[in-house]
C-alpha cells in the first residue's frame, strides 16, 4: 500500500531538489551495497535493494518524478490521481539496470546491448606528477616531463597482425565483441551482456602476430613533454594535456595526460585559496613609536608605514599582492600580514634599569629609592674628596 512505503527521497538519502547526478550516485551506492549477488540469502538486503531500485526508477525519470512530487505514491496506484498505474517489475526496470549496473557488475540488464564492444573507443588517460616551487605556482611556469608513450606500430598500422595478414572474425561472437547470457533474476528473465572471452571484446582474433609489436599494435618510446603550468594553480590540482594518453582502440582517439601539480611549502608564506598569509616580527619600540617597515611579498619587498601604538597580532592587508585567479591572472587575491611584537629574551643590567625607569614613568612613580641613595652617596664622595683637596692646599700654604 502507498501509505506503508517510505518517501523515495528518504530511501535514496537525497534532498527533494537533488539533481539527476546526485540521485544516480546515491542509488549506485545503495545498489552496490544491497545487491543480491553481494548478499546471497539475505532477505533484508534484497528488500532494501528492491526499495532503492523502485525509488530510483521514479526519481530518475523526469515525468514520473513530476507525478510523484505532485501526488506522492498514489501517482502509481491503480486508479490513482496520477498515471493510473505503473509496473515496477516490467520493462521500465530493464533500462535502469542496464544504465546503472553496466559498470558495477560487468554486464548489462534487460536486453540493453549498450555500446558495441568493437566500436571506436577513446584511449585511457595517463597520470603523472610534477613538483614546483611556491613562487612558480603563483606566477606560472613551464616544466618538461620524460615519459614512456605508446604509438601505433608502423609495421602493422595498429592491427597487431603480421605484415601481409589480417585479423580474422571471432567465431564465438561473430565479430560483435559481445556474448549474451540469459538468466533468471527476482525481476524476471534478464540478459547479461559481457565482452567476448575469446577476442577480449575486439571482435577479431589475430592468427599471426606482428613481430615488431608482438600483436599489441603499439610500440613504446621515451618522449619529452612540455607542461605549461598556469599562474595561480594550487597544490593537488592537475593540468590536462590533450592527446598524450594511451592510444584509442578500433580507431578511437588518444586519451589525455593528467599532470598533478605538487607545490613545495614556503618558509614564510602560507596560502589559502587566492590569499597569502605571513607573520612579521616587530620590536617593542617600533610598535610604540611607529616605523617604516619593509615587508616581503611574492612581488618583492614593499614599504608599510607602521602606526605608533600598534598592538601585537594586528593584521594588515596588502591588496592585490596575493595569488592570481586561475581564469583571470590579472585579478589577484590579497596578502595578509600579522604583526607580532617580539619580547627580548636577554637583557643586560643597564637595559633592565632603563625598562624599570620606563615602567615607573608610565605609572607616574618617583625615582626609585635605590637610585636616590646612589646619587646621595656619589655626592658625599664628591664632597669628601673636595674637602681633602682643600685641606691639603691649606696645609701647604701654612708651611
Amino acid at each position: 500500500m502507498a501509505e506503508s512505503k517510505r518517501d523515495y527521497y528518504e530511501v535514496l538519502g537525497v534532498s527533494k531538489d537533488a539533481d539527476d547526478a546526485a540521485i544516480k550516485k546515491a542509488y549506485r551506492v545503495l545498489a552496490k551495497k544491497y545487491h543480491p549477488d553481494a548478499n546471497p540469502g539475505d532477505k533484508e538486503a534484497e528488500a532494501k535493494f528492491k526499495e532503492a531500485s523502485e525509488a530510483y526508477a521514479v526519481l530518475s525519470d523526469a515525468e514520473k518524478r513530476r507525478q510523484y512530487d505532485q501526488f506522492g505514491h498514489a501517482a502509481f496506484e491503480n486508479g490513482g490521481a496520477g498515471t493510473g498505474g505503473w509496473d515496477f517489475n516490467g520493462g521500465d526496470m530493464g533500462d535502469i539496470f542496464g544504465d546503472i549496473f553496466g559498470d558495477l557488475f560487468g554486464g548489462g540488464f534487460g536486453g540493453r546491448s549498450g555500446r558495441r564492444a568493437n566500436a571506436p573507443m577513446k584511449g585511457a588517460n595517463l597520470r603523472a606528477s610534477v613538483r614546483i616551487s611556491f613562487e612558480e605556482a603563483i606566477f606560472g611556469t613551464e616544466k618538461e616531463l620524460e615519459m614512456t608513450l605508446k604509438d601505433e606500430c608502423t609495421h602493422c598500422h595498429g592491427t597487431g597482425a603480421k605484415e601481409g595478414t589480417t585479423p580474422v572474425t571471432c567465431p564465438k561472437c561473430n565479430g560483435s565483441g559481445q556474448v549474451v547470457y540469459t538468466q533468471q533474476s527476482m525481476f524476471g528473465m534478464v540478459r547479461n551482456v559481457q565482452p567476448c572471452p575469446d577476442c577480449g571484446g575486439k571482435g577479431t582474433i589475430i592468427r599471426d602476430k606482428c613481430p615488431h609489436c608482438y600483436g599489441t599494435g603499439y610500440t613504446q618510446s621515451r618522449k619529452k613533454i612540455k607542461v605549461s603550468i598556469p599562474a595561480g594553480i594550487d597544490n593537488g590540482q592537475s593540468v590536462r594535456i590533450r592527446g598524450k594518453g594511451e592510444p584509442g582502440t578500433n580507431g578511437g582517439e588518444r586519451g589525455d595526460l593528467l599532470v598533478e601539480v605538487i607545490v613545495s611549502q614556503h618558509p614564510i608564506f602560507k596560502r589559502q585559496d587566492t590569499n597569502i598569509y605571513s607573520t612579521v616580527p616587530i620590536s617593542f619600540v617600533q610598535a610604540a613609536l611607529g616605523d617604516t617597515l619593509r615587508i616581503k611579498t611574492v612581488d618583492g619587498e614593499v614599504e608599510y608605514q607602521l602606526k605608533a601604538g600598534t598592538q601585537t597580532d594586528t593584521r594588515i592587508r596588502l591588496k592585490g599582492k596575493g595569488v592570481p585567479f586561475l581564469r583571470n591572472r590579472n585579478t589577484r587575491g590579497d596578502h595578509y600580514v600579522t604583526l607580532v611584537v617580539q619580547v627580548p629574551e636577554k637583557l643586560n643590567e643597564s637595559q633592565k634599569e632603563a625598562l624599570r625607569a620606563f615602567d615607573d614613568a608610565m605609572k607616574g612613580k618617583p625615582a626609585r629609592e635605590k637610585e636616590k641613595k646612589a646619587e646621595s652617596f656619589e655626592e658625599k664622595i664628591d664632597e669628601t674628596i673636595s674637602g681633602l683637596f682643600r685641606k691639603k692646599k691649606k696645609e701647604k700654604k701654612d708651611e
